[in-house]
């Protein structure tokens, strides 16, 4: 485990107040063995929660199967239509230009934007994805673990998408800075990301198939990520937990929670079935908005 395990409280990195102790997990969603549970501190100044003992070898829990290379071209165009509502958010705010997805995985979302007209390329730390994103998806990859290195060697882009990546970054502050300096002016900031203000939080705490520990180093309240983000020259144009992909992570919020409170692995499956049951229940709670498990934001940098 990295040093950050000591027993005093981080101090925050959105807002500099000291932490408090908030929760103790550990991998239920992939169950790789770890010596020590993983300890959240959390904010209460503005909710930042933040992994205390990032793992020194955090790679080694991005376990094989977690980006699920395609293995034929219909499981390509699944993938795709799977994240079409990603391009539709996109194409909402910007038509055309040069994109610049970071961690997009084998590349569904990059597909769809070279599709859709856009110039792509990614910032990916899989070398396999990598392969796959220029041998198949046709995009330049840029293969590299910081992805502030990545943002400078990539071509300046005039949208930059993060799909449920920035709660994986260790230091999000510094990736958000670069990325608002490097976009293009007039250029759109797309990040979707797990709502630490959710319903499912509250209901399902250290279980909470969203926390995803350790994988998930920090969970970045909105009005926070708005904050840093016009501090640093971007202006915040939509928000919303009732877009698709996030009414889609409610959905699995539910199933794998549940999973996750399985006494023996056995059942897991038997819970997830019964998590089914349990979304449409929840919707009258998580259709409201700010109550979903995850938010998309968009922010514009003003043209000069």
């Amino acid at each position: 485990m990295s040093a950050a395990a000591s027993a005093s409280p981080l101090t925050c990195s959105g807002c500099g107040t000291r932490m408090r102790p908030w929760l103790l997990a550990r991998d239920y969603n992939r169950n790789v063995p770890a010596e020590a549970p993983f300890r959240y501190d959390r904010c209460d100044a503005c909710g930042l929660a933040s992994l205390r003992n990032v793992p020194d070898d955090l790679g080694r829990y991005y376990v094989q199967e977690y980006h699920g290379i395609p293995a034929t071209s219909e499981a390509v165009e699944r993938g795709a239509a799977h994240d079409h509502y990603k391009i539709d958010i996109v194409l909402e705010h910007r038509q055309g230009g040069r994109l610049l997805e970071i961690g997009p995985a084998w590349g569904a979302f990059s597909l769809l934007a070279k599709r859709a007209g856009f110039e792509v390329e990614a910032i990916e730390m899989s070398a396999p994805c990598c392969e796959f994103l220029a041998s198949t998806i046709g995009v330049k990859p840029i293969n590299t673990f910081d992805e502030v290195d990545g943002l400078a060697q990539a071509t300046p882009p005039d949208v930059i998408a993060l799909w449920h990546v920035f709660e994986h970054v260790r230091n999000p502050w510094r990736l958000l800075e670069a990325a608002a300096a490097r976009l293009r002016p007039g250029g759109i900031l797309v990040i979707a990301t797990p709502n630490p203000a959710s319903f499912q939080l509250r209901v399902f705490g250290r279980f909470w198939a969203h926390l995803d520990a350790p994988r998930h180093v920090h969970l970045v309240p909105a009005a926070l990520l708005r904050q840093r983000a016009e501090a640093f020259g971007l202006r915040q144009v939509s928000l919303t937990t009732r877009d698709t992909g996030s009414i889609g992570w409610d959905d699995f919020g539910w199933r794998f929670s549940l999973a996750n409170l399985a006494p023996v692995a056995g059942l897991r499956r038997a819970f997830r079935f019964a998590g089914r049951f349990l979304t449409p229940l929840a919707r009258i709670v998580e259709r409201r908005e700010g109550a979903g498990s995850a938010y998309t934001v968009v922010f514009e940098k003003p043209k000069r």
